[in-house]
């Protein structure tokens, strides 16, 4: 759910913090509308240089770094902004959970990101079971990681059946 501080320009802590910068992924959580989505779509031609340039466990390791870095400044939004457990404009986590997602693409491929980018999306919204609980039950900037990175072990796992199959000739 939106926060207010996602609706109210006035009410966002501003850019030129460099926490506030990193939580909103370089502004993208300030778009209007869907702040996820945008944030995961921001996160998309980072992870295509990353894992292009160095590989899939580069792509790992900044994967880890965004948790960790997302986890400081999803407190530091928070502590600014006041309010909501997981604010809409923080997408840090949706950057950390579609790159986790990502590690399953198995190459540097339109097709295969699409299909990440829109498994992560799909199960980051369904919020299944435990994603649901990290996200009613953890709190502070953990919480805000949390359940992206889980909803991002359900993505990954969709690309891997996905990846399979197609590799498998299809479905009989």
């Amino acid at each position: 759910m939106p926060s207010s501080t996602a609706s109210d320009p006035a009410a966002r802590p501003p850019l030129r913090e460099p926490a506030i910068l990193l939580a909103t992924w370089f502004g993208s959580g300030y778009l209007p509308k869907m702040p996820g989505t945008w944030g995961s779509l921001a996160a998309l031609p980072f992870a295509w240089a990353i894992q292009a340039a160095w590989g899939t466990p580069a792509l790992a390791v900044a994967a880890v770094l965004a948790f960790v870095v997302g986890v400081w400044a999803s407190n530091v939004y928070m502590a600014r902004a006041g309010g909501d457990h997981d604010p809409g404009a923080v997408v840090i986590d949706e950057v950390a959970g579609q790159w986790l997602t990502l590690l399953a693409a198995g190459a540097v491929a339109p097709l295969p990101y699409a299909a990440g980018f829109v498994l992560f999306r799909l199960f980051d919204v369904l919020k299944p079971w435990p994603v649901s609980l990290a996200d009613r039950r953890v709190g502070g900037g953990l919480g805000v990681m949390l359940d992206d990175v889980l909803a991002a072990v359900y993505a990954a796992a969709g690309l891997l059946l996905v990846r399979l199959i197609l590799e498998q000739g299809g479905l009989p």
